[in-house]
């Protein structure tokens, strides 16, 4: 269980606009460079630097050297689902969703689809029988292992995650989408196949999906995805 003293210093991590901006940035999956956290800040770079600094040491954020670059990701799946966390305890259910119908639809949340894709994915999982109630989170059932290798997920790779599949509360839609490993092999397949396309540019827009009219049918298909929704967005 963290103390107080730890959920403090998570919170003031976060308590700087830059801060929580790079870290914002850094939820679309990819590593970044400083200079790219930088633009997505709109901060200098010596600025972003020591904002970094920060953000390692409060095990928010990992660093890897490759020559003279330095690369900026998200440290692991924990700190990742207390960023969506976060992001939905900021964004009050009350207020009009601020950031448009495409990153509402379909976006990633760290190395998982979230938004109205990630929540009709995880529904439809359940809904299908392809994974049932565990212990801490979800396992395949025989017929849903069965389909998953027959698509062609990397079920291997999703049991090497610390969690298979766990619940991820979805920052817009409130309720969990999926996340753990076979939700980052789901995600992967879907780029992979061009079922989904990731969005760029800076900030949220890096976490834009789109899917492509071939995902639209493969995925409503292959695991009774029903997408896209027909009915209009709530605020």
């Amino acid at each position: 269980m963290s103390t107080p003293a730890a959920l403090a210093r998570l919170a003031s991590l976060l308590a700087d606009p830059a801060r929580a901006a790079m870290a914002q940035a850094l939820m679309a999956g990819e590593a970044l460079t400083a200079g790219e956290l930088a633009r997505a800040a709109s901060i200098t770079p010596p600025t972003a630097t020591a904002h970094l600094a920060r953000l390692v040491d409060g095990g928010l954020v990992a660093v890897h050297a490759e020559g003279r670059h330095r690369f900026f990701r998200i440290a692991d799946a924990a700190a990742a689902a207390a960023l969506e966390g976060m992001m939905v305890a900021a964004h009050s259910p009350r207020a009009a969703w601020p950031h448009g119908r495409g990153l509402r639809d379909a976006r990633t949340c760290w190395d998982h689809l979230a938004g109205r894709l990630g929540v009709a994915l995880h529904a439809a999982l359940v809904g299908q029988g392809v994974i049932r109630p565990s212990a801490g989170g979800w396992e395949a059932t025989e017929a849903g292992e069965a389909r998953l290798v027959a698509l062609g997920v990397d079920l291997a790779g999703a049991r090497r995650s610390p969690r298979f599949a766990a619940d991820c509360m979805d920052w817009s839609e409130r309720v969990p989408h999926l996340g753990g490993g076979l939700a980052r092999a789901l995600c992967a397949h879907c780029v992979a196949k061009g079922w989904v396309r990731r969005g760029g540019g800076e900030g949220l827009a890096r976490r834009l999906a789109t899917v492509t009219p071939e995902g639209a049918r493969a995925l409503r298909e292959s695991l009774g995805v029903a997408w896209p929704f027909e009915t209009a967005l709530p605020t």
